[in-house]
């Protein structure tokens, strides 16, 4: 499976509303953007030089599987899927758009990220390990690495600009952000989404660790946005061979962080090149998660 990578988009009919670490987006008009996932990869919130072939294909398709899945939990923002429903004006761009695109009702996005978190690792272990809290949530003493949690925990955090890091928050620093019902309904549905996929990705011999929503409100309604459930957005494991107790090997980016903490990265752009081998490495694992969940391939 091939098809030549997609890097940065340049769309001369329509504005570009934001060009993000993976996402071109364009203002279709007052109610629609289109929304090109391209094969741009980012580590340590630095957009690497080299694309992962067919990645942004991968993410796109498996957050309309996942929407799909949470239809009725959730309405979304998706307007349209397929090129040939697109508006006319983007049919010379057609074989770029195919599989990496959607067209998408504009909608106010939260000024929170909504990570839920189903197991103890990554930033939340690092608090864990000094406060026995993560986003003021106080754990049981003596918890390891990777550890399940009794419950999965709702630890919003702030939203970055590009190139700065987030910053995990409290829920009632959230509260005082949204409004306490607001900020209720948000962490209801961030579990209950969570919740239901966990389960689900088990079945297929995915434990899915931690994961990042975003929503945003239109008409009053809040609304499922952006990505959802994939491997750059959520921690992957495999099930076979999991054990508490260290890291985990995972179907998401953490190979090439490795790979990057291993020649030596300063986590500042420019980002070293990425070797071919890594790259192809790095789609496998992407493919993988992608078979595994959906039980199909990806379309190009």
């Amino acid at each position: 499976m091939s098809a030549p990578a997609v890097i940065t988009t340049d769309i001369k009919e329509y504005r570009l509303a934001s060009r993000g670490k993976v996402r071109d987006i364009y203002e279709i008009d007052a109610e629609t953007l289109l929304l090109v996932t391209t094969d741009r990869i980012s580590a340590f919130d630095v957009v690497m030089p080299d694309p992962i072939p067919l990645k942004g294909v991968i993410l796109n398709q498996i957050t309309l599987f996942w929407m799909k899945m949470m239809e009725d939990l959730t309405p979304n923002h998706i307007l349209a899927t397929e090129t040939a429903d697109f508006p006319k004006a983007l049919a010379p761009y057609a074989a770029m758009l195919r599989g990496r695109s959607v067209l998408a009702r504009k909608a106010k996005p939260l000024p929170i990220e909504c990570i839920v978190r189903g197991f103890i690792t990554g930033s939340g272990w690092k608090d864990y390990k000094k406060t026995g809290k993560v986003s003021g949530h106080v754990l049981p003493a003596g918890l390891q690495e990777s550890a399940m949690l009794e419950k999965p925990l709702f630890t919003p955090s702030t939203k970055a600009e590009l190139g700065e890091h987030d910053e995990n928050i409290t829920v009632d620093q959230a509260a005082a952000m949204l409004g306490p019902e607001l900020m209720a309904k948000t962490q209801d549905l961030s579990l209950a989404i969570y919740s239901r996929a966990r389960d689900y990705a088990k079945t297929r011999g995915i434990l899915i660790a931690d994961t990042k929503f975003e929503f945003g409100q239109k008409d009053g309604m809040l609304i499922l946005i952006d990505e959802v459930l994939t491997p750059d957005s959520s921690r992957f494991w495999p099930a076979a061979g999991y054990a508490p107790g260290r890291g985990q090997p995972s179907f998401d980016k953490q190979f090439l962080r490795d790979w990057l903490e291993e020649v030596g990265f300063n986590k500042k752009p420019p980002a070293p090149r990425i070797p071919a081998e890594i790259a192809t490495k790095t789609q496998e694992k992407y493919l993988e998660a992608f078979r595994l969940l959906t039980g199909s391939e990806p379309r190009v």
